[in-house]
């Protein structure tokens, strides 16, 4: 018979101690964090939410594992690093994974495997993926114990470089990459996702950036009657289409505007900024204007700001176009524009930390289910986070150092005939506050 014990094996000698190691301390996770994603996605329920928007058809009298328990594992699995389905193969029996999907870590059945989830991935239809991705809109309003006033949405889209030709996969001239062109939206402010969509790698139209607002939009206005939205986003979303419907519908936005040449009255305060700065032989001098202009293809006069810069090397000089009747040009572009800046870093953090781009399903409709389950995987480690007492060094971290802190840690998985005992490493650095977030972290009340 094979025998797959793996042999010991020594480490250089300390003090003149052979120092030898073997793979024998028994039932031993290095994921005993996963408890607290477990607490956070039961406190924001959602997998029950997803699952009860998915397709199962499969036969129930064959099926031993539900779609609750393979959202869980593949959640957790994405929060803990391991962004990959085949790394299921290897975790599925771990105890503290099936502990948190709600198994026994010794005598309960194993979770699933990679074939598993790729059937469950390639499972939906069209219509069954919009619904998953507006359970993540619905998250967003959950999040807010009542109605705002007001919320700014900031879109954007990224480069996320193919595998291979899947579906929607485009050459794309700027990245010299095949790829698809993802448009995020986040809610800033708060640092939460509102919502993800899979698109070609290709910038998007004005017919198509209106689809998307208008569909996003009219979902929130199910249930926000009366909350006022400014969407904010570079010069790729400065369509005409999509500035028209939203003057038509009582929406807000503040768009940049890229190569538009300097208009008449910009071009005046543009020379005085210039001038000043080399009569007083400043290294560089910001000045800020505005006026009311109409591009070829709009259909009326909109509100322009300009920011100016005069520096050594020369002159250079940004627009904004925006609804807004209120507010200097100064406060439009430094405070309000320049704050989409954020958003850029919380889809770095999303693509680098929690691996959004892993979109190599050859379905564009299974890479989408991806995108949901890794930004829900988001919603569960900014849940943890936000669990963490302000004056904690780790409530502002981001996720990677988050995982490598509270999730990345060892525990001892012993399970009796009347309890499961999980015992942590005595030397553990962030023990005081782990032992306090499992209070932090359950459920609101009804």
């Amino acid at each position: 018979m094979t025998d797959d014990t793996i042999p010991p094996f020594s480490f250089p000698a300390v003090h003149a101690k052979k120092v030898t190691a073997a793979f024998d301390g028994g039932r031993l996770t290095s994921n005993g964090g996963v408890m607290l994603l477990a607490m956070a996605e039961r406190r924001l329920g959602l997998a029950d939410n997803l699952a009860r928007v998915f397709p199962d058809r499969r036969d129930p009298t064959r099926g031993v594992h539900s779609l609750v328990d393979m959202f869980r594992a593949r959640m957790f699995a994405i929060c803990c690093g391991y962004e990959d389905a085949d790394d299921l193969d290897h975790l599925r029996s771990d105890p503290a994974f099936k502990l948190a999907c709600g198994r026994l870590p010794d005598t309960g059945r194993d979770l699933c495997s990679q074939p598993t989830l790729s059937r469950l991935e390639n499972a939906p239809r069209l219509r069954d993926v919009i619904r998953l991705t507006y359970i993540l809109v619905d998250a967003w309003m959950d999040s807010y114990p009542r109605e705002p006033a007001s919320v700014t949405l900031d879109i954007d889209d990224t480069c996320d470089v193919v595998h291979g030709h899947q579906q929607l996969s485009l050459f794309n001239a700027h990245y010299d990459e095949r790829c698809f062109l993802p448009i995020h939206v986040y809610d800033t402010e708060k640092s939460r996702p509102v919502a993800v969509v899979l698109r070609p790698g290709k910038t998007p139209g004005g017919v198509e950036v209106r689809a998307l607002l208008r569909c996003l939009v009219r979902h929130i206005r199910t249930r926000w009657h009366n909350t006022r939205i400014t969407f904010r986003g570079d010069g790729h979303y400065a369509r005409p289409e999509a500035m028209a419907w939203c003057e038509t519908n009582g929406i807000d936005y503040i768009f940049g505007l890229s190569g538009t040449k300097p208009l008449a009255s910009v071009d005046e305060v543009a020379d005085d900024i210039r001038t000043r700065r080399a009569i007083e032989n400043l290294p560089v001098l910001r000045g800020y204007t505005e006026t009311r202009h109409k591009a070829k293809s709009w259909d009326r006069e909109r509100r322009t700001v300009a920011r100016i810069e005069a520096t050594m090397l020369g002159l250079d000089i940004r627009f904004v176009v925006t609804s807004l009747d209120v507010g200097s040009a100064e406060w439009i572009y430094d405070s309000l524009y320049c704050a989409r800046g954020q958003a850029e870093n919380l889809i770095k953090l999303h693509k680098t930390q929690l691996a959004s781009d892993r979109t190599s399903c050859r379905s564009a409709l299974a890479n989408q289910v991806r995108l949901v389950l890794h930004t829900a995987a988001y919603w569960l480690m900014l849940t943890v986070r936000d669990a963490i007492p302000k004056a904690r060094e780790l409530a502002a971290a981001e996720f990677a150092r988050l995982r490598l802190r509270l999730l990345k840690i060892a525990a001892r998985v012993v399970e009796t005939t009347s309890r499961i005992r999980l015992a942590f490493a005595a030397a553990c650095p962030e023990a005081d506050l782990i032992c306090g977030l499992p209070g932090a972290l359950l459920p609101l009340g009804p």
